[in-house]
């Protein structure tokens, strides 16, 4: 037993005070919850269903129990575990995605399966329709015994009256508790087994006992407390939120200008302390943000500041009581009649005595009696049976009345126990049995509620105990095995290792992934999946099991092909895979290569057909693109060479062009020059395409008026130049 610590008193006695809390507030359930499990399960060794005092009373007088309690309740406990919620994962942001909550609802269904987590939900169902609640429990373990990795675990809770929650907890699935119990009553002996006498707590002295430590026996109760640490947290200029306490002090300086908004959040710290007796012997930090108990809640009500919660047997039981009784009175009234024996006057049957005595137990061919008196003449009556022993009609009335009464109380009827009804149409039957369904669904509700919780402990659970690089396996819903490398340092949520980027402290390089993959015990492909990166939530979803839904399926198909024979070509591939007998597998692939072309997996022949069509078509056109490449590549090179050609032609032609220019101007050059002018004349008229004499005419009357504006008038009287002695079109220097 480890040392007590400083504190550990006030520990001890704040654990009672609470636990005397819990033992307040739940008494009144407690009682009535034992008395409806008794009744629950009432025989005719127990006699659970009947009062003691009115057995008493009633003293040798058959006390009988036809116990219908326990039909109705495991209508609905068959019908939780056939229909049991399933944890689903959704992502809700922070770089969250689809394939990561996958991964974390297949790593939640793989804790379920080795935790025989079925076998807790079915006790925890079992005590909530039987007394109105049961609980769950998540516990961390190692993997195995040779190794340091911790696992989740979900275990069962065989007594609920085990366990004591928070009074004060406001949530349905009593998430938000603050403190909870789970104590084990131990004979004295039993204990010093296990944890050694010299470790025992001494006895208690009567007077001072609290029911912790006596004599007979000590009380081991573990102790789950949640305490409220707040921090800060702060907004940065670029969204970024940080806590306060994990800011390094040499950046502190470089932050605190770019704070945009600070405030306080709680966060729980979980403790949990084992106390025997008056001591702590046992105590540790539990990773996680929830106390790790969970209800399973049929009924709960408060009345009057009395706690009270039911399950499903305690409307029953008026019902059921006048159920035995009238059945009970019917037996005694029929037992209490006389039996059918012949009736006969003495001298029928004097002298055969020894026949008569025996007719109830030997077969008598004949049975002789005296027909006559003593004179011979006087005729005597045969002997003959009593009517037989009759069952009030009051009675039977009764015990149909009191059937009733229990089906009323329950909402469940006749086709829901499996009896025929009045319902003759599929509709009807089924409109019933959604009669009994609805009338009970607050169990499958509450199962479903707590099922959730279960799943939001285990997705906080995660992050912390998988905390380490380590390769885990996932289980799909229907039930195949993958593995995935938990890497709590990888960049994102889930990828495959060929996108990461090779090196980098907590990355998966491919030199790794060719180890993983060479090893069977590692995954192939390897999928990284970071547990910390995003935020996920849980839900719940109510329905039938993958088993169930493929036997549904199964039967489904085989209607269809009873009804259509010729269905099975398009159809049996899916009705041999949804079946379970040996070689379904192998049959179904079978089936499926049989199908036919339009109903096979993959493109629609038709579409395959196009497609095939309009890739020789593009064969085709690429075939004659590349020829015509080719006829426009040699055409480009025979115009390079006539280009070649035709610019040596043109050379010579320019040169030649320019000696006959170069001869007929020197011709021109011995032509005299008024000649020269009329030719100059006429060739500028050929090319402009008019008369040039306008234009002259206009040149020489525009240049005497300059010649007049630059030579004025003289002031002694000398004649100013005319118009005639302006120059002519024909002096014009054209």
């Amino acid at each position: 037993m480890p040392r007590a610590k400083t504190g550990d008193a006030e520990i001890i006695r704040e654990a009672k005070a609470r636990f005397e809390r819990c033992q307040a507030w739940e008494s009144a359930w407690r009682e009535r919850a034992k008395f409806d499990i008794k009744f629950a399960n009432g025989d005719a060794l127990n006699h659970y269903q009947w009062d003691s005092a009115v057995r008493n009373d009633r003293g040798g007088r058959p006390c009988l129990s036809y116990n219908q309690v326990r039909q109705h309740n495991l209508q609905v406990i068959n019908d939780a575990r056939q229909n049991k919620a399933q944890i689903k994962v959704s992502p809700t942001g922070g770089r969250a995605s689809y394939e990561a909550a996958q991964i974390f609802a297949g790593i939640i269904r793989r804790i379920e399966y080795q935790s025989k987590a079925v076998d807790a939900y079915s006790t925890a169902i079992y005590h909530q329709v039987e007394s109105g609640m049961g609980y769950c429990r998540v516990e961390t373990g190692y993997v195995d015994e040779e190794s340091f990795d911790l696992d989740l675990f979900v275990r069962r809770i065989a007594d609920p009256f085990t366990v004591y929650l928070d009074p004060d907890a406001k949530d349905y699935d009593k998430a938000d508790m603050n403190f909870a119990f789970v104590f084990d009553d131990r004979p004295r002996d039993r204990y010093e087994e296990e944890y050694g006498k010299e470790d025992s707590p001494a006895p208690a002295t009567f007077d001072k006992t609290d029911g912790w430590n006596d004599k007979d026996h000590v009380r081991v109760a573990e102790y789950w407390r949640r305490n409220v640490r707040n921090a800060k947290i702060h907004r940065l200029d670029d969204g970024t939120v940080v806590r306060d306490d994990e800011i390094p002090d040499e950046l502190r300086d470089q932050i605190e200008p770019r704070i945009e908004k600070t405030r306080e959040v709680a966060e729980p710290e979980i403790e949990w302390f084992t106390i025997a007796g008056d001591s702590i012997i046992d105590r540790r930090e539990w990773p996680g943000k929830y106390i790790p108990l969970v209800p399973f809640i049929g009924e709960e009500t408060v009345i009057d500041n009395e706690m009270d919660r039911k399950g499903h047997t305690r409307s029953q039981i008026d019902a059921q009581r006048i159920y035995n009784y009238w059945a009970s009175a019917a037996v005694e009234q029929v037992a209490l009649q006389t039996k059918t024996p012949y009736v006969a006057v003495a001298e029928a049957v004097q002298g055969h005595e020894p026949q008569w005595t025996t007719a109830n137990t030997k077969n008598w061919s004949v049975l002789i009696y005296n027909g006559f008196g003593e004179d011979g003449k006087t005729p005597i009556p045969p002997p003959q049976r009593t009517d037989p022993p009759q069952m009030a009609s009051a009675y039977i009335q009764g015990m149909t009345l009191a059937r009733q009464d229990l089906m009323s109380v329950t909402g469940q009827y006749q086709s829901e126990l499996g009896m025929p009804g009045n319902e003759r149409s599929g509709f009807a039957i089924q409109q019933r049995q959604r009669q009994g369904d609805t009338a009970t669904y607050h169990y499958i509700d509450n199962q479903a509620k707590g099922i959730r919780q279960i799943g939001r402990i285990l997705l906080d659970l995660i992050p912390k105990i998988y905390d380490v690089q380590r390769v885990v396996m996932t289980l799909g819903e229907d039930g195949s095995e993958s593995k995935v490398v938990v890497a709590p340092d990888a960049p994102e949520a889930h990828q495959f290792v060929g996108q990461q980027p090779d090196g980098g402290a907590g990355e998966i390089t491919q030199g790794q992934a060719q180890k993983e993959t060479e090893d069977p015990d590692r995954p192939d492909p390897t999928v990284v999946f970071n547990p910390n990166v995003g935020a996920y939530d849980v839900e719940a979803d109510v329905g039938p099991s993958y088993g169930t839904q493929r036997q549904e399926a199964a039967n489904a198909f085989s209607q269809i092909m009873a009804q259509n024979p010729q269905a099975f070509q398009i159809v049996g591939d899916f009705w041999a895979k949804n079946s379970d007998f040996p070689g379904a597998d192998e049959l179904a692939d079978r089936l499926k290569r049989g199908l036919p072309p339009p109903y096979k997996s993959g493109p629609d022949p038709q579409v395959l057909a196009i497609t095939q069509k309009a890739q020789e078509v593009q064969q085709h056109a690429s075939e004659l693109l590349g020829k015509a490449d080719q006829e426009i590549a040699g055409l480009k090179q025979q115009v390079a060479e006539l280009q070649a050609a035709n610019k040596d032609k043109t050379s010579e032609l320019v040169i030649k062009d320019y000696a006959a220019e170069t001869d007929r101007l020197k011709a021109v050059g011995q032509i005299d020059p008024m000649s020269l002018q009329l030719v100059v004349r006429q060739l500028v008229s050929d090319m402009l395409d008019q008369k040039l004499e306008p234009i002259l005419y206009g040149h020489a009357q525009l240049q005497g008026e300059l010649q007049a504006r630059a030579n004025p008038q003289p002031m002694n009287g000398e004649a100013a130049p005319t118009a005639a002695s302006a120059p002519s079109p024909a002096s014009s220097p054209i």
